[in-house]
Formats: C-alpha cells, sequence, structure tokens
C-alpha cells in the first residue's frame, strides 16, 4: 500500500529532464551556501523542474476508431482551420482540437491515434503566447501527419509558446505508432493541436480538462454530434 501510494508522486522522468534537474539542484547548493533562504527557494525550483519533465505511463483506451489527447492540459480552441500547408494535406478547412499545457502540466507528448508517419515537417517562427488563434501560423511548430489503416490522414502539430524555446520530436517518417505512444515533448508551455478528418466531430468541449493518452477527444466511429459543455 506504501508502494502504491508513493508512486502517486513520485513518476519516471523523461530523459530530457536529467540535466535540467541537475542544473536547478546544483544553483540550489549554491543558494544554501549564500543564504538559506534563497536555498530554500531553489528547492521548490527544483521540485517544479522535476514535476515539469515527470513523463507518467497512461491507461489508453485500445478500441478501434477512438482518437486521444495528444498532450495534457485544456482545450483551448475548437475551430475550422486549414492543416499546416508543409504537411501538404490539402487546402479544406477541418475541425481543429488545440490542447494548451501550462508550465505545470506534463509536457510529454503522445500519438492521438496509431497509423504510420507519413511526414514530419518543421518550421522556424515566433513565441507568442500559444493560447492564442494566430500561434498556429506565426509560432515555431513541428508537424506530423499521420495515415490512418484506412487511408485518412490526422494532423498533429507542437506548438512552441511564450517561454517554450524547443520542440523535441524522437520519431521518423515511416515509422508507425499506436495509440497513445510518445512522441516528444515541448520545453516550457505550449501547445498541440490535433486536425480531425472530414466529417469527424470533437467529443470534448472548450476549457475542458485532458489527459494525455487518456482522455478520448474524438470517435471516428461515431455519428454522434458535436458536444456541447457548461462550467458547474
Amino acid at each position: 500500500m506504501a508502494a502504491d501510494m508513493l508512486s502517486t508522486v513520485i513518476k519516471p522522468i523523461h530523459k530530457e529532464g536529467y540535466k535540467f534537474i541537475s542544473i536547478f539542484a546544483a544553483v540550489t547548493v549554491l543558494l544554501f551556501l549564500i543564504w538559506q533562504p534563497l536555498g530554500w527557494v531553489g528547492v521548490v525550483l527544483t521540485v517544479w523542474c522535476y514535476y515539469f519533465f515527470r513523463d507518467p505511463d497512461r491507461q489508453t483506451p485500445i478500441r478501434d476508431g477512438l482518437l486521444v489527447s495528444p498532450a495534457d492540459g485544456v482545450i483551448s480552441l475548437i475551430e475550422p482551420a486549414v492543416p499546416p500547408a508543409e504537411l501538404e494535406m490539402g487546402t479544406q478547412a477541418l475541425t481543429r482540437v488545440s490542447v494548451f499545457m501550462n508550465v505545470f502540466n506534463c509536457h510529454v507528448n503522445r500519438a492521438p491515434i496509431g497509423g504510420k508517419i507519413s511526414k514530419i515537417a518543421y518550421r522556424p517562427g515566433k513565441f507568442l503566447n500559444a493560447s492564442l488563434d494566430k500561434a498556429s501560423v506565426d509560432n515555431e511548430r513541428n508537424s506530423l501527419a499521420i495515415e490512418m489503416p484506412d487511408g485518412r490522414k490526422i494532423a498533429v502539430v507542437q506548438i512552441a509558446g511564450l517561454v517554450a524555446r524547443r520542440i523535441l520530436c524522437e520519431v521518423e517518417e515511416g515509422q508507425v505508432l499506436a495509440t497513445g505512444e510518445r512522441f516528444g515533448m515541448i520545453r516550457f508551455g505550449s501547445r498541440v493541436d490535433v486536425y480531425l478528418p472530414e466529417g469527424v466531430e470533437p467529443m470534448v468541449a472548450l476549457g475542458q480538462t485532458m489527459i494525455s493518452a487518456e482522455t478520448v477527444i474524438a470517435d471516428l466511429t461515431s455519428p454522434e454530434p458535436r458536444r456541447m459543455a457548461e462550467a458547474r
């Protein structure tokens, strides 16, 4: 029982985080040597750094047709938009679902659905607040097109944010991903967009909290209309 309780607090760390945690810890030691209250500030920041780079396992639904959230965070936008031109997915507007991650969310990104990565395209850009609509166009981004077994594609776009300065993509073109499989992360606040296939309605609402690889964004097999929600 104690082990179970411990596992809810102590999580695995993404490999990208070890160097940052080490730097924060080293600075904390120096701060203690300078002035003890500063050292405790360093302790808090080091714990936050560990927490930021956590990489917990998730329980991913495995029924065919379910599309899950690629990131932890909240739904900041749901609107029609054309996928990034560099993915060469056409000029037709599709439903775009945006998940905004703040600096307290887990920032490991996961595949919303299983399939082959048909294209990966990186584009440099600005570092505007990732919650803004224009961040999809102006900000630095890394885009993936995932081709499902039935031939349809979805676009997944990692977007840098106001303080984010590195997008990490750990997969390659031609690689096959399972639903919920890790494919990268973004450091220190950002956003991930998912472009749904034509005719597919989202099963989430603005402001809804997402859990990466667990929360279902859409069901490709369902005729259910777009869901609505209200704060309570």
